[in-house]
């Protein structure tokens, strides 16, 4: 096997429980390798560090599989890994649906299962996990059987653009047997239609799950507004809460499609309705008009992906919160969040501290969440940890 060494002093990441080796951290590369294949990573002094999988065509030199020098990498290695992550989900969340497999954090970097009630949707975004797709996907199916579970599809969705970095080409579709990609599942009881082959990512976001369970208390006989609601889940949890009037907003057509046709599962038309607009150019116009809410949500997608665009995501948080903190009754409720990791939670934190200050609003938490417990946050992989949820009382200066 190859051997990669670390620079003295290198590592640092690594040696905190990371899984990722940068390509500017290592010293010597003993010994002929292609793109994906396993390697020994040792530090400067030969201490064995464990096994990975390499690619030069990223920063991410090396993703760590395991930090056992002796582990076997075969077909019954992927199968405990996700064994192992099905047993951690089976304590911590309902596994009616849920994310089976969270990359680094189930120490299988670059691989993401969901699983929506009897069908499994696999995204894969690294070479070297790559190659070993179909043993994770039967490692799965097999740890799931021993529970009586019998899976009736398999859908790939690696379709993102991180696969480009890696040299790997944008693909999606079955895998195994055709099936129905509209799958029907049941969150929070509130019920919704799940596109696996056309909708976001992996079809839905099931990362948010005990956060839209959070407003329901909220919403008893109030007016909501939900801002960039995709299919629908805060707003129908809000419906669901006893809520007498919510609007949702997505920009996207398709989206607002498939939100209405989920108000209609839950009977809630009459109550949940969705219109195709921009929050930014919505919320100063509901400003305008004088428009008032018992409780605005704020669910907005990555506005940075990459530290050099902080700056500019900073403008767009503060900008939408400020805008809604506006909307806000004296006493009402803002729920509000971001899903980038590079919007650190003191960044975030700071930026609502700005808006409320900028539109004289007194903040009064009532709650703050991350990620829902299947998308779990490993210490030492900073990226695992990206979602923060605020829910404050929004009350005037006085």
């Amino acid at each position: 096997m190859t051997i990669i060494t670390l620079r003295k002093g290198e590592g640092r990441l690594l040696k905190a429980g990371g899984l990722w080796v940068f390509d500017n951290e290592i010293a010597d590369v003993k010994g002929e390798f292609e793109n994906g294949d396993l390697v020994a990573v040792q530090d400067f002094d030969g201490y064995p560090m464990g096994t990975g999988f390499i690619n030069v065509n990223s920063k991410i030199r090396v993703r760590m599989l395991t930090r056992n020098a002796q582990a076997v990498i075969d077909e019954e290695f992927f199968y405990k890994r996700a064994k192992n992550a099905w047993e951690y989900r089976k304590k911590t969340v309902d596994t009616s649906s849920c994310r089976v497999i969270f990359g680094e954090a189930d120490f299988l970097p670059g691989f993401v299962m969901d699983k929506f009630e009897d069908v499994l949707v696999v995204q894969s975004l690294a070479l070297g996990i790559d190659r070993w797709k179909m043993a994770i996907v039967e490692g799965m199916k097999r740890a799931l059987a021993e529970d009586g579970i019998v899976i009736r599809g398999v859908y790939e969705r690696s379709d993102a653009r991180e696969r480009v970095k890696e040299g790997l080409p944008q693909v999606k579709g079955f895998i195994g047997e055709e099936f129905d990609t509209t799958v029907q599942i049941a969150e929070n009881g509130v019920k919704y239609w799940v596109d696996i082959k056309d909708g976001q990512k992996t079809g839905f976001f099931l990362d948010q799950k005990y956060n839209r369970l959070a407003i329901q208390k909220l919403c008893k006989d109030a007016r909501v507004l939900d801002c960039c609601t995709h299919t629908g889940s805060f707003a129908l949890n809000a419906g669901i809460g006893g809520a007498k009037e919510v609007l949702g907003i997505d920009v996207s057509d398709l989206a607002v499609e498939q939100a209405t046709e989920n108000a209609k599962l839950n009977g809630l038309e009459n109550v949940v309705r969705f219109e195709v607009d921009n929050v930014f150019d919505l919320l100063p116009r509901l400003e305008a008009e004088g428009q008032k809410f018992d409780v605005v949500i704020l669910d907005p997608p990555a506005f940075t992906k990459s530290r050099a665009s902080v700056k500019n995501a900073i403008k767009g948080y503060r900008e939408i919160n400020l805008r809604a903190m506006k909307l806000v009754k004296d006493g009402g409720f803002l729920a509000t969040c971001s899903c980038s990791h590079f919007m650190t939670y003191e960044l975030f934190t700071a930026t609502i501290h700005q808006a409320a200050n900028m539109v004289h609003k007194r903040l009064r938490q009532v709650e703050f969440k991350t990620q829902s417990p299947d998308h779990p946050i490993l210490w030492a992989a900073e990226e695992s940890y990206y979602l923060k949820f605020y829910v404050f009382q929004v009350c005037d200066e006085f």
